[in-house]
């Protein structure tokens, strides 16, 4: 009797157990079969990258791009993690994700703590004016009217592109005032958005805002509103590149291959169907208030993009020429530049990259592959042409001397004193040097001529300094155009003499000689100014 009852028992657990692995099966076998029953027999699997709202990451987040994906057999996903870098990050190293988007400096900033989790295999954009600095005119008139400013408020959205905008700013042009330390003055404002600075702006709350598009528009729409610095004037300040985790490029390469080639193509798919793509914009995305926007407002941020072709990636960014032709390694001059900036940010001690090598953080043979089977239709320069996107070799017409008065004055470079053998225009080594570095930051402001103002000090013959001054602003000048080939009519040195002398600062007020002395010392100098035409 004891001996049925335990086979009753057994008999129970096991049909229990069938019946309990049944269920939980079921839905694994309604998947299978409706895979295997539907055209998702096929897809090879998914694909997700990790994306913020930025316009410039559209194309590759389009329905274009998802449908060339799924015809090579992939589903493709773009997941909006509101620009939360650090977990992008994180995800990335966790492996939870194989493709992300960053900015340059985003990714250097929140990569070198998790050692580097992905590598460049291409660059999507720059910005061209979505970013921008803006003030009320009643505050500052320009971004020299910042220095010495102790009362200025500036509002920004700290760990932003346009926060790194503001860092790159400050340093070129020696403005410290655009990032007030974050202390109980209050100087520094910091917003959640863009659309948060922009009311702080207009309601007269700050003088200044760090923004981009759409509030950039929206708030030069107000007459009390002018641009400072907006990034349309810069060259490879803000730039939006993909990641790829290292790992998942060396094992897929293939995938990684289609994924780039399908991009290029549906990026030249909307280069010649515009109108299509601000439709799909429209239809596709919304603002913070999750309303859609204005094609007004569309095309607003479709102006402060500019997308990297192939043909962009290879010979401007990746340093890859075509037969006959040159190139430029911009990515890496872009990495070693943002590196400077977050240094003198105090954002790190030292260089993060490995090894201080870009190259470690990039990988071209997927760009050089491409541009080599001419995936997208490879645009050749001809031979001897610098197919770079740098601003050393452009043209400038010539201006008459009222052309040059009605410029525009942006700003003076942050440069130390450019030294000459005394009482002569020739230029020693260290001044070379220091022109050398002022003309690194000149690369990042293609569409911008140069002032250079040669002063000298107050004692002796007034006629005699300015000859002196106007000679060492010409040596500057020839040193500049036939080192880096600058365009002579981009140029204007002008010799001013003692005629513009500097303001005392508050240690120089006494009458002692000490103070004469470190006043007098302070006057001879060169300033290097970028000046615009007013439109």
């Amino acid at each position: 009797m004891r001996g049925n009852v335990k086979a009753a028992l057994v008999f129970f657990v096991v049909v229990g157990a069938i019946l309990l692995g049944l269920r939980f099966a079921m839905p694994f076998y309604a998947e299978w079969k409706l895979r295997h029953a539907s055209d998702a027999k096929a897809t090879k699997g998914t694909i997700t990258v990790a994306v913020d709202n930025w316009i410039g990451y559209f194309p590759l987040c389009s329905p274009e791009m998802k449908k060339a994906m799924r015809s090579s057999g992939w589903n493709f996903r773009c997941e909006d993690d509101e620009a939360d870098y650090p977990k992008r990050m994180k995800r990335l190293k966790d492996k939870d994700i194989r493709f992300a988007v960053a900015t340059v400096d985003s990714f250097i900033l929140n990569g070198a703590p998790v050692n580097f989790p992905g590598v460049i295999p291409m660059v999507i954009d720059q910005s061209k004016g979505g970013d921008s600095i803006l003030a009320r005119k009643d505050c500052v008139a320009n971004l020299n009217a910042l220095k010495g400013r102790v009362d200025i408020k500036v509002a920004l959205t700290p760990n932003s592109p346009s926060h790194h905008f503001a860092k790159v700013a400050a340093s070129h042009f020696g403005i410290p005032e655009l990032l007030p330390p974050k202390d109980r003055t209050g100087r520094l404002v910091e917003t959640n958005g863009s659309k948060e600075a922009l009311k702080k702006l207009l309601s007269g709350e700050v003088c200044v805002a760090i923004l981009w598009e759409p509030d950039v528009s929206r708030a030069l729409a107000d007459k009390n509103i002018i641009k400072l610095l907006g990034t349309e004037d810069t060259e490879r300040v803000i730039v939006d590149i993909l990641l790829v985790d290292p790992d998942y490029a060396d094992k897929n390469s293939e995938t990684v291959m289609i994924l780039l080639s399908h991009y290029f193509t549906v990026l030249k798919f909307y280069r010649d169907n515009n109108d299509l793509l601000v439709k799909e914009i429209i239809s596709e995305t919304k603002d913070a208030d999750g309303k859609k926007f204005t094609e007004e407002a569309v095309r607003a941020m479709l102006k402060g993009v500019e997308w990297a072709t192939l043909a962009d990636n290879a010979q401007k960014w990746f340093g890859i020429a075509a037969p006959g032709g040159k190139a430029d390694e911009g990515l890496y001059a872009t990495i070693d530049s943002t590196v400077r900036i977050l240094r003198n940010n105090k954002d790190f001690a030292r260089d993060p990259i490995p090894d201080g090598d870009p190259s470690r953080l990039t990988r071209s043979q997927f760009i050089r592959e491409l541009s080599a089977k001419a995936a997208t239709g490879f645009i050749i320069p001809s031979k001897g042409e610098v197919a770079t996107g740098a601003s050393l070799g452009a043209k400038f017409a010539p201006l008459n001397d009222s052309g040059w008065k009605a410029l525009r004055e942006v700003g003076a470079l942050k440069i130390e004193p450019i030294t000459f053998r005394s009482g002569t225009a020739d230029l020693t080594i260290a001044g070379k040097t220091e022109i050398d570095q002022a003309v690194e930051s000149l690369k990042h402001y293609p569409k911008f001529r140069i002032l250079i103002k040669g002063h000298t000090g107050m004692v002796g013959d007034p006629a005699e300094n300015k000859v002196l001054s106007q000679e060492r602003a010409d040596s500057i000048a020839r040193y500049i155009m036939a080192t880096y080939g600058i365009d002579e009519h981009r140029l204007r040195p002008v010799g001013l003499g003692s005629s513009e002398p500097l303001a005392r600062l508050p240690e120089e007020q006494c009458s002692e000689t000490r103070c004469e002395r470190a006043y007098n010392y302070r006057l001879p100098r060169v300033e290097i100014l970028l000046v615009a035409e007013v439109y």
